[in-house]
């Protein structure tokens, strides 16, 4: 049987606002905290003097977390990076919370997750965490929050900013996934529905982008329709994709509004970096006359329905622990053999044209020295492998990231960094 985590502790059970994820029995003293959303039933969001207040307790609280700092916003405010496990794995799970800062539901999930695997003492989530590396990111985009704002201070939206790495946050963030390689990025939002078409109580996302590694594109497929929509159904919630209208007679799609292969956006740019990514969007509109009338109530659903979803995520990361992990690391040496096209558009519900396939990829991209001045620490953050030379540098395709940098370097790529050289004399 797989491990479950309460989005609660138990201690503070009668304050219990979200659905259970591992189960925990009662924790030992000292009391764990809570966060400002459970302290008032969720009549306004945590702060953010609450969440760091919450990330020090459990800190020194348990051995089995550390929290460091990753990155610095503009307007100062840190962003925390949360390990937890019993010790070093080599499967990896990683949660981005609240990249939009007016979708706080994740962020609380987030954080009372942290705090439940923080004190939990039984054996099944013991052993989940001796096999089992859990990262979050508890509030990806601190300044937005702030300001209860989608962009970040500077208004831009950073799950448009996974290629360029123009902000503070984007950079924070590929600086994680370079560094620790997660099998699984799980990234959580919140969206407005439209009545009949477009209003289920979640919506997830797989990556789209053509150039995800077929097995992981599988994976991903796998964790949204048999474990993430399941356990959420499970719990009462609606679920489907997201980007998708619907007829609310037939089920057929008739309208898509999101949902393409940009490379820009995480839930894609997890794929091409050989990770299971998962968009999460819980839906922001009351469903009910009470929670119309009762904005904690419509509050406490929102939460709830992502903590019903990141039960799946955990079942997941269990039980096809062996799988996921022959699929990251074929992916990844994938890119050593040098073979095959690499699309610079369509997606896996809309093929590519043929001037969006780069049939026969070039063995390297040649940059002069302004070139690599200009773009060697986002290289680098990328995890991109660059050979210097006397004219300036040149990026060999025969690496891992191999599918990722003709979309920074190639001039048809739509959002490439610069126009490198393409070499075909190898």
């Amino acid at each position: 049987m797989t491990p479950r985590i309460r989005t609660l502790a138990l201690a503070c059970a009668a304050a219990a606002l979200a659905a259970p994820l591992l189960t925990a029995p009662a924790q030992a003293t000292p009391t764990p905290p809570r966060t400002g959303f459970e302290e008032t039933d969720g009549a306004r969001w945590t702060t953010q003097p609450e969440e760091q207040r919450l990330l020090s307790t459990v800190d020194k609280a348990s051995e089995r977390i550390s929290v460091s700092r990753v990155g610095t916003t503009k307007q100062d405010r840190p962003l925390r990076l949360v390990r937890i496990g019993e010790r070093p794995t080599k499967s990896v799970v990683l949660l981005i919370c609240s990249q939009h800062g007016d979708e706080p539901s994740g962020r609380e999930a987030c954080l009372s997750t942290i705090r439940d695997l923080a004190y939990a003492k039984d054996k099944k989530t013991q052993r989940f965490l001796r096999r089992t590396t859990l990262l979050v990111v508890p509030t990806a985009n601190p300044d937005g929050r702030a300001a209860d704002t989608r962009g970040n201070s500077d208004g831009v939206d950073i799950n448009r900013d996974h290629i360029a790495l123009k902000t503070a946050e984007g950079r924070a963030l590929a600086a994680v996934i370079r560094d620790h390689r997660p099998d699984v990025i799980y990234d959580l939002h919140e969206y407005g529905s439209t009545p009949q078409y477009y209003d289920k109580d979640l919506f997830d996302l797989w990556p789209r982008n053509l150039n995800t590694d077929e097995a992981v594109h599988e994976e991903a497929r796998t964790l949204s329709k048999a474990y993430v929509r399941p356990a959420a159904e499970a719990d009462g919630y609606t679920t489907g994709t997201y980007g998708i209208w619907t007829d609310p007679v037939t089920g057929e799609p008739i309208k898509q509004t999101a949902g393409d292969g940009q490379e820009r956006i995480l839930r894609n740019v997890s794929g091409i970096k050989h990770a299971a990514g998962l968009l999460i969007e819980s839906r922001v509109d009351p469903l009910t006359e009470a929670e119309k009338k009762d904005e904690a109530l419509n509050n406490r659903r929102r939460v709830k329905s992502q903590a019903s979803a990141l039960e799946g995520l955990f079942t997941y990361s269990d039980e096809r622990r062996a799988r996921l992990e022959r699929a990251t690391g074929a992916a990844r040496a994938e890119g050593y053999r040098d073979r095959g096209p690499v699309y610079l558009g369509g997606a896996d519900n809309d093929p590519a044209e043929p001037a969006e396939i780069i049939q026969n990829p070039p063995c390297r991209y040649r940059l002069d020295a302004a070139q690599y001045g200009d773009i060697k620490d986002e290289l680098a953050l990328h995890g991109v492998t660059v050979k210097r030379d006397k004219s300036g540098a040149y990026v060999p395709l025969r690496q891992a990231a191999r599918a990722l940098i003709p979309l920074l370097l190639d001039e048809r790529a739509p959002y490439h960094m610069v126009t490198a050289r393409p070499d075909m004399d190898c």
